[in-house]
């Protein structure tokens, strides 16, 4: 019969592995192959930030609504794939941009609201 480990060893390995870099930070380590791919735009003070964001074709692009009122996400060009439905705080729009190009988009709802996306 195999003797019981103690959990009191956790804290110890823990900390090694955190003195020897093996454990990252989880906020910049990408959780899947995907989300290496993956951008954020915050929509927050009635603006989206960052306003211009440059990405690699194939990237994912989601806006975050952290503002009390609704927005949308709507490209400036009438055949662009970017438009959301109103997004209330706390949600969010993502979509996956694989044609190289320069995205304009608004808020319908507040049109001074105003960002591009460069695919390259």
């Amino acid at each position: 019969m195999r003797p019981k480990r103690s959990i009191a060893l956790w804290p110890t390995v823990i900390g090694v592995l955190l003195t020897f870099g093996v454990a990252a930070d989880p906020a910049a380590t990408p959780k899947s192959a995907d989300d290496a791919h993956a951008h954020e735009i915050v929509i927050g003070n009635f603006m989206f930030g960052p306003s211009t964001l440059t990405v690699a074709a194939g990237t994912v692009v989601t806006w975050l609504n952290e503002d009390d009122d609704p927005h949308t996400v709507i490209g400036t060009d009438s055949e662009s794939p970017i438009r959301s439905r109103p997004l209330d705080s706390g949600e969010r729009y993502s979509i996956t941009l694989t044609k190289p190009g320069t995205y304009r988009y608004f808020c319908s709802l507040h049109p001074h609201m105003t960002g591009t996306v460069i695919v390259q």
